[in-house]
């Protein structure tokens, strides 16, 4: 059970601090939106060499952009560990997924809530982690959408089934209220934002959500 809080609820202006505050983070997500595959700006590529530089923790990038197939190596190249990509926006994802992997990048494939997995399970060979949006991608914040539960189930069902040692991560409304749900539905590895960075203690709060996660899980 990994939990990778986002720093999209952190202090922008003091981000190398608001890192330090988790060190528990089993990674630190980072959440890279580019105003055309989601309705938001964040963080680029400049940024990530900067979080590179001021931690160890792995960085987990989660590519929110258009054109994947343009921008992802540049992440690995900077070096991040793991690089997920939207089923949706990628044109190529299994060539870019190995691409990924050629850098020595894990490679991750992300699913919005209305994408069925059903169509992705041929190429799960090719990735190290499957990322399930539980809210429509761009806002921090929003709750956390029950509808997904059984495409985690799903999800689970196809990594079984495959022998294959890939994460499964869901991204959005995880908090100590939802993270029980996602874990028996056989989530691995959660992105909380709102709920770690809006605690009076962060770093407890990532223990208390991993805590909750293992008790819940009957795998």
């Amino acid at each position: 059970m990994r939990i990778t809080p986002s720093i999209l609820n952190a202090d922008f202006a003091r981000l190398g601090d608001e890192i330090a505050r988790i060190p528990s983070a089993d990674a630190i997500h980072v959440d890279v939106m580019d105003y055309h595959f989601v309705p938001n700006m964040t963080f680029g590529l400049p940024m990530v060499e900067a979080l590179r530089a001021a931690t160890t923790t792995m960085l987990d990038i989660h590519l929110m952009i258009a054109e994947p197939d343009r921008w992802a190596l540049s992440y690995a190249e900077a070096g991040a560990e793991s690089v997920t990509f939207h089923a949706e926006a990628a044109k190529a994802p299994v060539r870019l997924a190995r691409e990924l992997r050629a850098k020595g990048a894990r490679a991750g494939l992300a699913l919005n809530p209305g994408t069925a997995i059903d169509h992705y399970a041929g190429m799960l060979g090719e990735v190290d982690m499957i990322l399930l949006m539980t809210v429509e991608p761009g806002f921090g914040g929003q709750s956390f959408l029950d509808l997904v539960l059984p495409k985690i189930r799903a999800a689970r069902q196809f990594v079984s089934e495959s022998g294959l040692d890939i994460w499964i991560q869901v991204d959005g409304g995880v908090s100590a209220a939802t993270i029980e749900r996602c874990a028996d539905a056989g989530a691995d590895t959660f992105v909380a934002g709102s709920a770690v960075y809006r605690a009076d203690d962060p770093d407890a709060m990532v223990n208390r959500l991993r805590d909750l996660a293992v008790a819940a899980c009957h795998h």
